[in-house]
Formats: C-alpha cells, sequence, structure tokens
C-alpha cells in the first residue's frame, strides 16, 4: 500500500524500489529516484514503518517491521516490472541488501548508498560510537527515552541545502526532513540488523554498485569496505569527493544518478532476473 509520504514515477519495465535511512523519510531518496525515472526506470521510495511520524511511532516498531515493510513494497513493485532493482541509504542501504540476500531470483542489482554497519564517522560522538552496545541497554530496559541528537553537518556538505533540511528537522518536519535525533532502542534495532545482515552478506548475489563519501560524516568507508569484500556476487566501489553522508542529495547526487542508471542498465542488458524467476 502507497503511504501518504511514499513516491511512484511510473516508467519502464525495469523498476527501482528505493528505501531511505534510519529516522529518515522517503524525501531524501526522490531526487535520485526522480533522476532515475529520467533514464526510464519506474521508481517507488518508500516510506519504512514507524517513520514520518513522532518519536513513540518509531519506538513501536523494530528491525523486522521495518523489513516487512520492504518486502512489501518490492512485491507491489515487482508486480509491475520486468527487472527489479533495489537501493538504499545508510540503514536502507542494509535492508536493500537483506532483500538482495533473500531474495536471489527477485533482485537484479543492488545500489548501496552510504552503508552504514556502525556509526563512526568524523562528527559522531565518543560516547555515541559506543552505540553497538544499545542492544543490552534495550535488553534491560535502560534508556528507553533517550536519543543521540543528529549533530552538524547533518551528513550535507551542501551549506543551502543543509539549512533548508535542518531547519526542517529541527522545526519538527518529520515526514519531510525526518526525526532531529536517534532513539536509543532504534538505534539498538538497527544495530541488530546491522549483525543479521553482515552475516548475509555473502548470500548477496547480485550485483552491487557501493557509493560512499570518501568524508562521510555519520558511517566511515570501513562500511563501504565490509560490502565490497563480503558480498558473494560482482561489486563495484564508488568514491564520492564532495558529499557527505546524505550522497542522494548532496552535491554529488548527479554522478551518483548517472552511475546509478548506467550500473541497472547493464545489468538489465545482461539479462537479469525477471519477476516470474522470484
Amino acid at each position: 500500500m502507497i503511504q501518504p509520504t511514499d513516491f511512484l514515477f511510473e516508467g519502464g519495465r525495469s523498476g527501482v524500489l528505493l528505501i531511505h535511512g534510519l529516522t529518515g523519510t522517503p524525501m531524501e531518496m526522490k531526487l535520485l529516484g526522480k533522476g532515475l525515472n529520467r533514464a526510464g526506470y519506474t521508481v517507488h521510495g518508500m516510506q519504512l514503518a514507524g517513520h514520518c511520524g513522532d518519536v513513540d511511532d518509531l519506538l513501536a516498531t523494530g528491525w523486522r517491521d521495518w523489513y516487512a515493510s520492504v518486502e512489501r513494497a518490492a512485491d507491489a513493485l515487482a508486480a509491475r516490472v520486468d527487472h527489479l532493482f533495489v537501493g538504499g541509504l545508510s540503514m536502507g542501504a542494509l535492508l536493500a541488501l537483506k532483500l538482495a540476500a533473500d531474495r536471489p531470483g527477485q533482485v537484479a542489482g543492488v545500489g548501496v548508498y552510504g552503508a552504514t554497519f556502525r556509526y563512526d564517522g568524523w562528527t559522531i560522538p565518543k560516547l555515541a560510537r559506543l552505540s553497538f552496545l544499545l542492544p543490552l541497554a534495550k535488553k534491560l530496559g535502560i534508556g528507553r527515552h533517550r536519543s543521540f541528537m543528529e549533530q552538524p553537518p547533518y551528513g550535507i556538505r551542501d551549506e543551502r541545502l543543509r539549512a533548508q533540511v535542518s531547519a526542517a528537522m529541527l522545526g519538527g518536519d518529520s515526514a519531510a526532513a525526518g526525526l532531529p535525533g536517534n532513539p536509543w532502542y532504534s538505534l539498538a534495532e538497527m544495530y541488530q540488523l546491522s549483525a543479521a545482515v553482515r552475516r548475509q552478506l555473502p548470500q548477496v548475489e547480485a550485483p552491487c554498485l557501493v557509493a560512499h563519501a570518501r568524508e562521510d560524516d555519520v558511517a566511515s568507508t570501513r562500511n563501504a569496505e565490509l560490502v565490497v569484500r563480503s558480498v558473494g556476487g560482482p561489486s563495484e566501489l564508488l568514491l564520492l569527493d564532495d558529499s557527505y553522508h546524505m550522497i542522494t542529495i548532496d552535491r554529488e547526487r548527479r554522478t551518483l544518478i548517472e552511475r546509478s542508471a548506467a550500473f541497472f542498465d547493464r545489468i538489465a542488458a545482461a539479462g537479469a532476473p525477471t519477476r516470474a524467476a522470484a
């Protein structure tokens, strides 16, 4: 079912499902989606379960709920197209990789954008770098109402765009710019997802375009390197020099669109899996 914040751009018989990150919104994928649509693709930018509302909405869900919403969206798009590609930003990249691992006959290729297995970028405070311990805190019932607040530059190198996004986020417009903080319990769920996807990376047989900012402020390039060396299928690494974490909207978004479209085009031309094979 299409959510109010989703977008759907009708195009050809190859489709791309785009997945936003933790506490994010489909808006962070919309420019990429428009570019892929101009290249001929049918594109669905989906809303993850529990997102685009308030903190309580998010805390009412966990990673299995987020992934279930990805599976439903993938099924709906696969019914409309012959070739299904999936791309995700940050935590969305992990969900995209999991879908590819679970459904090798359905997912033709993966756009892995700013993959975040750990928050280890240069703006992450030392305390937040210990957030991999949060699953234990959640198990003990500690910190349900605590959050790590977003820090400048908010994943965006472009100063004018950063000002627009931060104003919307800090002004409470979660549907447009996401929540201003990451709840501890949601981060705990993200780290459980991360552990699950790490184990499944060798099962990802679909080709992967792994794009990452060299100066990612949220997740270092070690996250991208993990994907490249661990996936079971072919991978292509794209390092961007003039962006921060939000590479789908930052200064090099046009490069990302062009490389993604060309990558998916090559897979489709080589004979990607069809929905009948799923």
